[in-house]
C-alpha cells in the first residue's frame, strides 16, 4: 500500500474511494509518568514518551491501511497525521487520507 502525502496524483489516472482513517488512544503508566517528569524539569528528550507516539502512529497508520485494503485500494492520497491531548496523561493520534485505486 502506498501512503502518499500530495493531494492529487496529476499524471495518474485513479478512482476515489473515499476517506480512510485509523486513531489509536495511548497512555504510559504512573510509573514511567513520573520518571518522565524529573526528567522533563531538566530538559532533553523524553524518550519513552517518544516511543510511545513512535507505536501510536504505527498503529494508528496499520488500522488506516486497513480500512484502504477492504475498499480495494492500492493508496491513500492526502495523507495527514493528528494528535490530541484526551488527558493529561493520554494521547490521541489520527491518521486519515483519500483511498484510490488505479485504473
Amino acid at each position: 500500500m502506498k501512503l502518499i502525502t500530495v493531494e492529487t496524483l496529476p499524471s495518474m489516472n485513479y478512482e476515489v474511494l473515499g476517506v480512510v482513517s485509523g486513531s489509536t488512544i495511548q497512555s504510559k503508566n504512573m510509573f514511567s509518568d513520573f520518571g518522565q517528569g524529573l526528567k522533563s524539569m531538566v530538559g532533553g528528550e523524553l524518550k519513552s514518551y517518544t516511543g510511545m507516539m513512535e507505536r501510536a502512529r504505527s498503529q494508528a497508520t496499520q488500522r488506516m491501511v486497513d480500512e484502504a485494503v477492504k475498499m480495494g485500494a492500492d493508496a491513500v492520497i492526502g495523507l495527514r497525521y493528528a494528535t490530541s491531548a484526551i488527558v493529561a496523561q493520554a494521547a490521541e493520534v489520527l491518521v486519515y487520507g483519500t483511498a484510490i485505486r488505479y485504473r
